[in-house]
C-alpha cells in the first residue's frame, strides 16, 4: 500500500469540521480524483497528505510510514504539487523551473540537465523553450511545464489541486490527455482535485466523491455512473451523463473517417503547400515517426511565412484538440458542436492518429437521433442541450456541405 488515511479529521479553531472520518488506500500507480460540491472537503483532505495541513486526528502513511513523524521540508519534496497558477517561478528559465527540486535534492548538474531535457520532451514541447522565460510561454504551455515539474525529482506521489480549472476547453482537453498518458507511462500515483465531473470521470481509475467534509462514494468511474450511491451522488453526476452511461451506444470509432491527411514535422513549407494542395483541404495534422499526433498547421501559418524552406515544426501548433477513438459519441458530441470546430482528430490509446470526426456528420447524426426521438425525449436536458448546440451551428451548415463536397475521395479534413 503506497498511501493509508485512516479516519482522518480536520477541525479548526473556530470549530468548522473540515474533514469528518476521512478513509482511503491507495495502491501505486492509482489515478484518485476527489471530487465534490464546494466546500466539501476535497482541497483540505489533499492538502493533508504533504502537510500544508495538519489534521486534527487521524493518520497517514505513505510506504508505511506515518507522515507526522516526517520532516515536513522533506516530505515536500519528495511529493510533487501542481496547482491552478502554475507557479513557476518568472525570473528562472523553463530548464532552472524544472530543476528546482531536483537541485534541492542535491542532483549534480548533469543529471539535472538530462532530467529537464527528458521532462522538456514529455511536455511534448520543443528542447528550445528550456532557455526561455515562463512569460515567453502561453497559459497551456506552461502548466505543461508545471506537470513535467512534479514529476522532475521522480517523485510518486503527485498532487494536483484544480490545475487547468483557468484553461480554455481545447488547452484543458490536451492537458487532461498528457496527464493521463505520463501517469500511465511512468506509473506515478495521482491525486487530483477537481470540480468538473466530466474531468474526474474520464481521468480517474478510481473517484471519491466528498459532501460535507464526509466520503460519499469511492468506486470507478464506469461503476459510479452505473450505480450511483446515493440521490446526492446522481445529482452531482447529472441526468445527461447517466443517459450516455447506458450500454450500446456507439462510439467514434464507428463514425470516424480512416486516413486523414497528415505531414511531419521534417517537412518543408513547400511540401505543405503541394501536400494541401493535392488533397485539397487548408489544415495539415502533424503527426511524428510513429504516427503519433503532435500538433496541426493550416493555412494561415502558411500565408504568414514566405520562405519555402521553412520547417513545419517552427510553423506548427502544439495544442490540438482530439478524441480518443473508444470515447463515446455522446461524451463529445457537445464538446465538438459548442467549440464550433470543422472537424477534430481522432487517436488510439498511444496517441496514433487513425482518424478524423466532421462536424457535418456529428449535426447530421444528432438530427437523425433527434428525428427518430419522442417528444418527452426531445425536451430532456441531454438532447435540448445538443439540439440548441446544432441550430448554433446551422449558419455554417452550407460551409459544411461545401467542404464535404470539396472532400469527396480525400480524408474528409477541411
Amino acid at each position: 500500500m503506497l498511501l493509508s488515511m485512516e479516519h482522518l479529521r480536520k477541525e479548526y479553531a473556530n470549530g468548522k469540521v473540515a474533514v469528518d472520518d476521512f478513509n482511503l488506500n491507495v495502491d501505486k500507480g492509482e489515478f484518485i480524483c476527489f471530487i465534490g460540491t464546494s466546500g466539501s472537503g476535497k482541497t483540505t483532505t489533499m492538502r493533508m497528505i504533504n502537510r500544508m495541513l495538519t489534521q486534527t486526528s487521524g493518520t497517514i502513511k505513505i510506504n508505511d510510514k506515518d507522515i507526522s513523524q516526517m520532516d515536513p521540508v522533506k516530505l515536500r519534496r519528495s511529493i510533487g504539487y501542481v496547482i491552478q497558477n502554475v507557479g513557476l517561478m518568472p525570473h528562472m528559465t523553463i530548464q532552472e523551473n524544472i530543476e528546482i527540486v531536483p537541485k534541492l535534492l542535491g542532483w549534480d548538474k548533469e543529471k539535472r540537465d538530462k532530467q529537464a531535457h527528458k521532462m522538456i520532451d514529455l511536455a511534448q514541447l520543443p528542447e528550445e523553450m528550456l532557455q526561455r522565460y515562463p512569460g515567453e510561454l502561453s497559459g497551456g504551455q506552461q502548466q505543461r511545464i508545471g506537470v513535467v515539474r512534479a514529476l522532475a525529482a521522480d517523485q510518486e506521489i503527485i498532487l494536483m489541486d484544480e490545475p487547468f480549472g483557468a484553461l480554455d476547453p481545447i488547452t484543458r482537453e490536451s492537458l487532461q490527455d498528457l496527464v493521463k498518458h505520463l501517469q500511465e507511462d511512468l506509473g506515478r500515483t495521482f491525486i487530483f482535485v477537481t470540480h468538473d465531473m466530466d474531468e474526474a470521470l474520464r481521468l480517474a481509475t478510481r473517484v471519491v466523491i466528498m459532501s460535507k467534509g464526509k466520503q460519499v462514494q469511492i468506486d470507478t468511474p464506469e461503476n459510479i455512473l452505473r450505480h450511483p450511491a446515493n440521490e446526492f451522488v446522481t445529482n452531482l453526476i447529472g441526468e445527461e451523463r447517466l443517459i450516455r452511461a447506458q450500454p450500446n451506444i456507439m462510439n467514434i470509432k464507428q463514425i470516424m473517417r480512416k486516413n486523414p491527411v497528415a505531414i511531419s514535422p521534417d517537412k518543408t513549407l513547400s511540401d505543405t503547400i503541394d501536400l494541401m494542395h493535392d488533397k485539397r483541404v487548408d489544415t495539415l495534422l502533424v503527426t511524428d515517426d510513429q504516427d503519433k499526433l503532435i500538433g496541426y498547421i493550416d493555412l494561415d501559418d502558411v500565408s504568414r511565412n514566405t520562405n519555402a524552406s521553412t520547417l513545419v515544426s517552427e510553423l506548427m501548433n502544439h495544442e490540438v484538440f482530439y478524441v480518443q477513438d473508444k470515447a463515446l459519441i455522446g461524451d463529445t458530441v457537445q464538446r465538438i458542436l459548442k467549440l464550433g470546430v470543422k472537424n477534430v482528430p481522432v487517436v488510439d490509446d498511444d496517441h496514433r492518429l487513425v482518424g478524423i470526426v466532421t462536424r457535418t456528420s456529428l449535426v447530421d447524426l444528432v438530427y437523425d437521433a433527434l428525428r427518430g426521438a419522442t417528444d418527452e425525449e426531445l425536451s430532456s436536458p441531454f438532447n435540448a442541450d445538443i439540439h440548441a448546440a446544432a441550430n448554433r451551428d446551422e449558419d455554417d451548415s452550407k460551409d459544411d456541405n461545401k467542404d464535404t463536397e470539396k472532400e469527396e475521395g480525400s480524408d474528409g479534413q477541411s
